[in-house]
């Protein structure tokens, strides 16, 4: 991005929320209030000038410049806040980072994939980005550092910038051979992409995602897009589960959108836990990253296992909770997660967290081990 884009675009963001404060000091206007109609008169002329150069931006040629960013990172060497103690029910405790930049797009992680076991991700963040980096790792196989790290825009048919959030809020992910499936909630819809970092270009398919859409509340929709074992009974096909898209039953719906048992099904609420993401195990049972948020309770996450027997068209899948953590652990708002083979052969579940843009919230990334016995 040249610095002149950079620049407008966060004086754009800045004049959006200058005309919402403005609109918000109204009754200091109607009061007859001479400084306060100069200063909405100055206001009125930079929104002019400001609205005209977004548009030149709009209709100029299409794409959206690949970004370099500045991402530091400083190690969480305990998972249990003053403790040493490392492991938790069937997880290990192996490291973790918080991530910070200055840069003001950076954030709002939602879902990641490796595209190289435990090193190169894909991610979407719920903003309308897309984002890519790869984890490192120090000798005693933690994580040390993220580097890389690019972020892009979404783009439409015509190649412009979507800046409209009900578009691109993107909080599901799944990666194979080359091909980004995303799961959008708002404008509910299973999209396709070619990932090619640079030339992220507007999605070449959309696929039918079984669950009536009427059945799908607005901001509680597809939070997981992943693909059953390969050789399994559904043969590597897409499944989708719902955050918070509820039947009668109160059963949050999910659906097999591809294969021989395709249909819809639905995974069993348990608690005030809402679904954030998932991946199969290789036994292809389907791991979920759960969160729960109360004032009282502040945030909280689990993860449980449905066992892959219960996943089929018309069953209420289920299955038991492995682990679940509270503020007196090093978590946030646990969105994202996915599971690899370590070279050791060691089953690993990294997970990410989205600070949603807040000073009060922080992006993590954790890393255990899943031992199955």
């Amino acid at each position: 991005m040249t610095g002149s884009a950079r620049i407008l675009k966060h004086v754009s963001r800045k004049w959006t929320r200058f005309r919402d404060k403005d609109m918000r000091e109204n009754k200091e206007l109607k009061r007859g209030s001479e400084s306060g109609r100069s200063r909405r008169a100055l206001k009125i002329a930079i929104g002019a000038v400001l609205t005209v150069a977004v548009l030149a931006t709009r209709t100029a040629p299409a794409g959206a410049p690949l970004e370099a960013i500045d991402v530091k990172t400083r190690p969480i060497t305990e998972f249990r806040i003053g403790s040493s103690e490392t492991h938790f029910g069937p997880l290990e405790f192996v490291g973790g980072l918080e991530m910070v930049s200055p840069d003001a797009d950076f954030g709002a992680l939602s879902a990641f994939r490796f595209t190289k076991p435990g090193s190169d991700f894909v991610g979407v963040a719920d903003t309308g980005f897309w984002f890519f980096g790869r984890v490192e790792h120090d000798a005693n196989q933690r994580p040390s550092g993220i580097v890389d790290f690019r972020m892009e825009q979404m783009i439409d048919r015509d190649g412009k910038i979507i800046n409209e959030k009900w578009l691109t809020d993107a909080e599901g992910l799944d990666v194979k051979d080359g091909i980004a499936t995303v799961g959008f909630e708002r404008e509910h819809r299973i999209a396709q992409y070619r990932i090619e970092p640079g030339n992220m270009q507007y999605s070449f398919r959309e696929l039918d995602f079984l669950v009536p859409k009427n059945e799908l509340r607005k901001n509680r929709g597809f939070e997981t897009v992943t693909r059953a074992h390969p050789y399994g009974q559904h043969e590597g096909a897409l499944v989708v589960v719902s955050e918070k898209s509820l039947d009668k039953q109160r059963n949050i719906f999910a659906a097999i959108i591809e294969g021989p048992n395709k249909g819809i099904f639905t995974v069993k609420r348990s608690g005030d836990f809402d679904v954030t993401d998932g991946a199969f195990l290789p036994n292809g049972d389907l791991l979920l990253l759960e969160r729960s948020f109360t004032m009282a309770e502040s945030v909280k996450m689990r993860l449980r296992r449905i066992y892959g027997e219960s996943i089929a068209k018309g069953s209420v899948a289920d299955g038991p909770v492995l682990f679940q953590a509270d503020i007196a652990y090093q978590i946030d708002n646990m969105e994202a997660m996915d599971v690899w083979t370590r070279a050791d052969g060691a089953q690993m579940v990294s997970l990410m967290s989205d600070d949603n843009h807040s000073i009060l919230q922080r992006n993590l990334y954790l890393e255990f081990v899943l031992h199955q016995d």
